[in-house]
């Protein structure tokens, strides 16, 4: 069964994490300096927020899959639907480790579908600056693909 990721940047972690601990009746189920993520039943959702120093908002958005075969699932609907994607395997990003592809939707906004490994130490890989929030690729690196139409 598939989970709703949502990855918020904010702009203080304390606060943030008060606030969804008291919407969502739980405390994280990760908790680091820089990031907090709860796993969700009711809806089902992999929620995370991290403050590492970018614009407050909605970072990325996703679908977590509880098998590689699922993300399988996932990938090759996303390559019948024409959309270009970066594929990762193996890659270490938010303290997890992930097989994940990332698609960018006609508004520019980030997407992965990923099958989470195990845990790491570190929010990601070291060759990834520590300055940004999540760990997609560059927006330019994954762009839409529309099949659309085009008018004459």
């Amino acid at each position: 069964m598939k989970r709703l990721h949502i990855h918020v940047a904010v702009a203080d972690l304390g606060q943030s994490i008060a606030f969804y601990t008291q919407l969502f009746g739980a405390a994280p189920s990760v908790s680091k300096p820089d990031y907090a993520k709860w796993m969700v039943d009711d809806p089902r959702m992999n929620f995370a927020i991290s403050a590492r120093g970018i614009e407050p908002g909605i970072d990325h958005l996703g679908i977590q899959t509880e098998s590689d075969d699922e993300l399988e699932g996932l990938r090759a609907q996303l390559e019948r639907a024409g959309v270009s994607m970066v594929s990762q395997q193996a890659t270490s990003c938010c303290y997890a480790e992930s097989n994940k592809h990332w698609v960018t939707d006609p508004q520019g906004i980030a997407w992965e579908t990923f099958h989470t490994l195990g845990e790491v130490p570190t929010f990601g890989s070291a060759e990834r600056a520590t300055d940004t929030a999540c760990c997609a690729p560059a927006a330019q690196t994954i762009q839409f693909l529309s099949k659309r139409p085009q008018n004459g």
